[in-house]
């Protein structure tokens, strides 16, 4: 005989759900058993766990500290900044905005330490308010900062101009009329690059328009060229006369770069761009958004 079981046995006590922040929470609970800070005396108010999610999510300091409009305030100020560090990148609001968001981070932070810090001396809450705010722009924000420019996004001012390129792309992808930038020459940027002896080119970037694309056939006009017979206005310095085809794995791109010629014919100029303007794969840095947000970004 089955034995039903009658509603009123039934727990009526739920555990809350867990909140959007408990990942962080945990990942801190594991650091703190890590390293074995669970031994450090900490105010009744405060637990690793927190103070270290505090340390790593901009305003979340505050939304654990409360009260709760104060938390939540911070928290959008935090998103809002990292909108206009991403929006405006290369320009100055962005790096008004990347710093107002290391401020912000750092006093929550100092904000959930309170009570850790109140009975301290001034002198000890001032060198450990300076502490966080280092370690937080040194230890998070920096190399954050770095790994985006590096690896994904990087402005480039280009005669003035800012240029937001994309770092992560396949070159098998880049055709004709793509925008790139391109390094103008292995190496490092403050260096030079002696071509036989007689003009010298800093080395940096460029950033062009691809015309032509591996196998294509170029050939050079007094007033034009053409690429696969098809005619275009000549381009500053380009030659009078002759064929190019372009190689395996390269682009050509005409250098747009300021020249000071003095003593050079335009001959010696002209084969020097036409050298630079074969682009070879381990050059590639960069391809450019047409637009960036609702901004059209004007290219070269």
């Amino acid at each position: 005989m089955a034995i039903s079981h009658p509603q009123q046995n039934i727990p009526s006590y739920y555990p809350p759900r867990a909140r959007w922040y408990s990942p962080v929470v945990y990942l801190g609970d594991g650091v703190r058993r890590r390293l074995a800070l669970g031994r450090m005396v900490m105010p009744s108010e405060m637990n690793i766990g927190e103070m270290i999610a505090a340390f790593l999510v901009p305003g979340l300091a505050v939304w654990l500290r409360g009260p709760s409009l104060w938390g939540r305030a911070a928290l959008a100020a935090s998103a809002a900044l990292i909108l206009i560090f991403i929006i405006w990148l290369g320009y100055p609001a962005a790096n008004l905005g990347f710093g107002l968001l290391v401020s912000l981070h750092a006093t929550g932070f100092i904000y959930y330490c309170n009570p850790l810090m109140a009975a301290k001396p001034f002198r000890v809450r001032l060198e450990f308010a300076c502490l966080v705010l280092l370690a937080i722009g040194q230890l998070l924000y920096m190399p954050a900062r770095n790994l985006i420019q590096d690896h994904w996004l990087m402005p480039l001012n280009m005669n003035g101009r800012v240029i937001v390129v994309q770092r992560i792309f396949q070159t098998q992808g880049i055709n004709r009329g793509d925008r790139v930038a391109y390094l103008l020459h292995p190496g490092k940027s403050n260096e030079t690059y002696n071509r036989e002896g007689a003009i010298q080119i800093r080395r940096g970037l460029g950033l062009g328009q691809v015309l032509a694309v591996a196998g294509d056939r170029i050939n050079f006009f007094k007033d034009s060229f053409s690429v696969n017979g098809i005619s275009h206005p000549c381009l500053p310095h380009m030659p009078g006369s002759g064929e190019f085809i372009v190689p395996e794995k390269h682009w050509f791109i005409w250098p747009d770069i300021d020249i000071s010629g003095h003593g050079f014919s335009a001959a010696v100029i002209s084969n020097t761009l036409l050298t630079m303007a074969s682009v070879n794969e381990t050059q590639l840095y960069g391809k450019a958004f047409p637009r960036w947000f609702w901004r059209k970004q004007i290219l070269p």
